[in-house]
């Protein structure tokens, strides 16, 4: 969260990552609470890869608000992201150039402020092993960059369920490190944070 002040007004922008729409209102509507006494809360959020981006002015003239919010995070090719910038008005009207500037301003602030990650789609591998070749292999999961562990199930055999960079070669990985006993069953893509 960033504060910018121009002639006397607050502009608060807050940044989340979100994964839906419906995530996007829940913190939207978060916010209006946490802030209610504010004059105005804009938003701007890009989802799907920028399939879905949309933005919201609140009550501010037309295209001064949401638009250069949304303009800023497609500008950065950002995505899985939503900007919310809170304004405490200051008693000074700033003009649809100045609202443009410091609703703009205050989201490339944001950004700079928090900074980015980059994300990307890997394939996601179930591994069942049995309990003697387990520790083992969940310890060398643990050292591989090219893997992110999320999760170890216990039942009749160890699982885990992991995102790898190349899933033919963590299977292969995997059938050597097991000689040849791991069971490793696709399970979709997942996105992971690089």
């Amino acid at each position: 969260m960033t504060e910018t002040v121009v002639t006397r007004s607050r502009f608060v922008c807050s940044l989340f990552r979100v994964g839906s729409e419906g995530e996007a209102r829940e913190r939207v509507a978060a916010v209006r609470r946490e802030w209610w006494e504010a004059s105005h809360h804009c938003t701007a959020y890009v989802l799907e890869g920028g399939r879905v981006a949309r933005s919201s002015d609140d009550g501010e003239p037309a295209g001064t608000a949401g638009a250069p919010m949304l303009e800023v995070l497609r500008g950065l090719e950002l995505t899985e992201v939503l900007a919310v910038v809170t304004r405490y008005f200051g008693g000074v009207k700033l003009g649809a150039g100045g609202l443009v500037r410091a609703y703009g301003g205050a989201v490339s602030a944001a950004v700079d402020a928090a900074g980015t990650v980059e994300l990307e789609w890997w394939p996601r591998l179930l591994i069942r092993v049995d309990y003697a070749n387990a520790g083992s292999m969940e310890g060398l999961l643990r050292l591989r960059e090219d893997v992110r562990l999320a999760e170890v199930l216990f039942t009749d055999v160890v699982t885990f369920d992991v995102a790898c960079a190349d899933a033919e070669l963590l299977a292969a990985w995997a059938a050597g490190q097991s000689a040849g006993s791991a069971e490793v069953e696709p399970a979709g893509s997942v996105r992971v944070e690089l």
